[in-house]
């Protein structure tokens, strides 16, 4: 706790110190507009569903993007994410969502890029997935409560619940294996033996459960380190 708490005022003064100089917010003006700006352009042809490279299928970069646009509305979908994740990083209130959302999405086109050798493309990729990575840490403040923050409350403790649960998953292991025997799912050679791994499967699964169960906080949110 006391490391935790020590961690948490270092960065806060490191943020501090970095976002209250007029040329780090001008920069980061700056980054912000001109990656979601850099955005913008990509998302439209998928969201037209519109080739994205005239490149042939001979070419890696031109058989990913193919391929791609053969995926139907997931294509859309990444460009909906581009579009939405740049209208969220210009507008101020928003910008933590949009710094969010946008990281991973750049951070895979990044490796994407170097991958199938898209030339010149992979170096720009690089500085806006190193950009993602500033909008993100200059959104500390806002996003700390992800790491610093924790619920006042724990779960609700009853007996023997490290047992219970596990079992209670167990006999659904066997339920299902009784139910693929009876409707011959999968035509196993064994449904007997399958119901008894299914059954070891589930006590695992529900121990897992039940750790997590127990570990878990519920409740308001509350800082514990102040």
């Amino acid at each position: 706790m006391v490391v935790d708490m020590r961690i948490e005022d270092t960065l806060d003064k490191i943020h501090a110190a970095v976002t209250r100089k007029w040329w780090t917010q001008l920069f980061t003006a700056f980054t912000r507009c001109i990656i979601a700006v850099g955005f913008i352009p990509p998302s439209i042809p998928k969201i037209l569903h519109k080739p994205f490279t005239v490149l042939p299928d001979s070419n890696p970069v031109g058989h990913y993007f193919n391929a791609l646009l053969g995926t139907g509305y997931y294509y859309e979908f990444i460009g909906w994410s581009q579009l939405i994740a740049a209208i969220l990083l210009l507008i101020p209130r928003t910008s933590h969502i949009g710094a969010l959302l946008f990281f991973p999405i750049i951070l895979n086109i990044a490796v994407l890029t170097n991958s199938v050798g898209f030339a010149g493309t992979w170096l720009i990729t690089i500085f806006m997935a190193l950009a993602g990575l500033y909008m993100v840490a200059w959104e500390y403040d806002r996003l700390k409560p992800i790491i610093f923050f924790n619920r006042d409350g724990r779960t609700r403790r009853f007996s023997f619940q490290l047992l219970l649960i596990p079992i209670v998953f167990a006999v659904g292991g066997i339920i299902c294996g009784l139910l693929a025997w009876s409707i011959r799912l999968g035509n196993l050679p064994n449904y007997f033996g399958t119901s008894i791994v299914l059954a070891g499967l589930g006590a695992i699964f529900g121990f897992v459960v039940a750790i997590h169960y127990r570990m878990m906080r519920v409740g308001s949110l509350s800082d514990p380190l102040r």
